[in-house]
């Protein structure tokens, strides 16, 4: 999808179809209030008829308006005016999406950017149109076989901008958004791979094509081998069982200066969960293909990091095994040594993720980070407390974990901050180890988080528990691409701060 910005009057278009706003009780948005003008009267004849009264969502086509030059009109409901904010926005924008991939228009000039939300400028406007355009637009069809079914003529979207001195700003915007888009879609297209396709040596394929495709990205990857040489007992512990070996990849961009301490980014890589030996039931078990979604975001934002050649370096790590029970298996009350040298008594191997974690956090040591973010679908516990709305957000610094939720808000990526307090430590305690792999039911995420602070000290970290919104479960499911939208506003902040 090709998206532009232009600063031009909605009834000198030659386009396919013109977008226009309309809000309840029938008042006209800016823009069509200028294609009404022009057309004596006929947008707000048709209006006055009955056939739209401005509800939110509601979608009306008109073709062969009189001295228009477009092809068509689609005028969207936008609700009550007082009530329009960034919700509202995202509501409209994907009821528009859904209009058009029932068209045959193929280029479309949006003005639904021209439309006042509270609280947000036109840059925000910009960026969440693509976004949700391109979201309506994704489809996940690269195993069906045969003819690929509700083909889209759209190719070209451009977004108004109402002054003309905006134009560059917007530009910005939009190759921010572009980029976004991409690492979002990437996202998607590797979590909603099946596992017996997307195992932890295909993660590391496609790191190759991401350092193949940027010249500003270097990527080295650990065998089994290698981590069993340094001493990555915890991560080692959950492919045990599998036929298929673990990898940790790591992707290094290098676009500031040498001298600058790089972000971080840890994600969970598990690529098929089974719970290993402590089972999980079999009912939506084949949805644990996406228990690898803190890898994929971040190898999604690394991709759109690269894109967009944000002048910052970033670090991008996986940890890439997957969890399977055989006679190799690890076995609760196993007890095993960390890369920390810390040892920790397996309660559940189903508590997985964060042994692949914990190696993988005190590996980014020696990168002497400025920062370190990991991000993982690790506990059913954040979907209870948080829903399919937020990530939950806990860490060692305060700041770190501020720029995150003010990133959040402002992406609409949205993220919630938990409790870390020591108390909590105290559910970890093990007889056998220096800790326990789980903390019991109460307070799961808290428990999740407080076993990785332990691998953290040495630096500034927070947490993503991204179960609640990295997957859509239900009939529509599949990946959802958050948390980059999050993650690429935390990143371009910096650049700006």
């Amino acid at each position: 999808m090709e998206f532009t910005v232009e600063s031009t009057h909605p009834a000198q278009q030659r386009s396919a179809c013109i977008i226009a706003g309309v809000f309840e009780r029938r008042k006209l948005s800016a823009a069509a209030k200028a294609l009404d003008e022009a057309t004596g009267g006929a947008i707000s004849a048709l209006v006055k008829r009955g056939d739209m009264d401005g509800e939110r969502g509601q979608c009306l086509w008109l073709h062969h308006v009189p001295n228009d030059l477009a092809d068509r009109i689609l005028l969207i409901g936008c609700g009550k005016e007082r009530e329009f904010g960034e919700a509202a926005f995202r509501q409209v924008t994907a009821a528009m999406v859904g209009a058009l991939r029932r068209t045959g228009a193929d280029q479309v000039h949006n003005y639904l950017t021209d439309l006042p939300v509270k609280g947000h400028d036109l840059e925000w406007k910009l960026v969440q149109s693509v976004l949700v355009v391109e979201d309506g637009l994704y489809r996940f069809d690269e195993f069906k076989s045969g003819k690929k079914s509700d083909l889209v003529a759209l190719k070209r979207m451009v977004l108004n901008v109402a002054d003309a001195k905006d134009l560059e700003a917007g530009a910005n915007a939009m190759a921010r958004a572009s980029a976004t888009a991409l690492g979002m879609a990437l996202t998607r297209d590797l979590a909603n791979r099946p596992g017996n396709v997307c195992t932890p040596t295909h993660l590391a394929e496609q790191a190759r094509q991401l350092k193949k495709a940027y010249k500003d990205l270097k990527l080295e990857v650990l065998d089994e081998e290698e981590m069993e040489k340094l001493g990555m007992g915890a991560l080692l512990a959950v492919s045990r069982g599998s036929e298929q070996p673990a990898k940790l990849i790591v992707m290094d961009y290098r676009g500031g200066k040498k001298s600058d301490k790089p972000v971080v980014l840890v994600g969970k890589g598990i690529t098929f969960d089974t719970g290993g030996i402590s089972i999980k039931p079999g009912e939506a078990m084949d949805e644990m293909k996406f228990d690898m979604g803190g890898a994929a975001a971040v190898m999604g934002t690394m991709k759109a990091v690269a894109e967009l050649r944000l002048p910052m370096n970033i670090i991008g790590v996986i940890a890439a095994a997957e969890n399977m029970p055989d006679g190799k298996a690890t076995k609760p009350g196993d007890i095993v040594t960390t890369l920390s040298g810390q040892t920790v008594e397996i309660l559940n191997t189903d508590a997985e993720g964060r042994l692949v974690l914990c190696d993988a956090l005190t590996y980014v040591e020696r990168f002497d980070p400025d920062v370190v973010v990991d991000l993982a679908t690790l506990t059913g516990a954040c979907i209870i407390a948080l829903g399919h709305q937020a990530s939950a957000v806990l860490g060692n610094h305060g700041p770190l974990i501020n720029e995150l939720l003010a990133a959040g808000r402002h992406s609409g990526d949205r993220a919630w901050e938990m409790p870390l307090w020591d108390e909590y430590q105290e559910q970890l305690k093990s007889n056998f180890a220096d800790m326990a792999n789980i903390g019991g039911r109460p307070a799961g995420t808290i428990t999740a988080a407080c076993f990785l602070s332990r691998f953290t000290k040495k630096y500034k970290w927070a947490h993503l528990d991204i179960a609640g919104v990295a997957w859509k479960s239900g009939k529509e499911k599949g990946a959802t691409g958050r948390p980059v939208p999050l993650l690429m506003q935390f990143l371009a902040s910096r650049v700006k701060d």
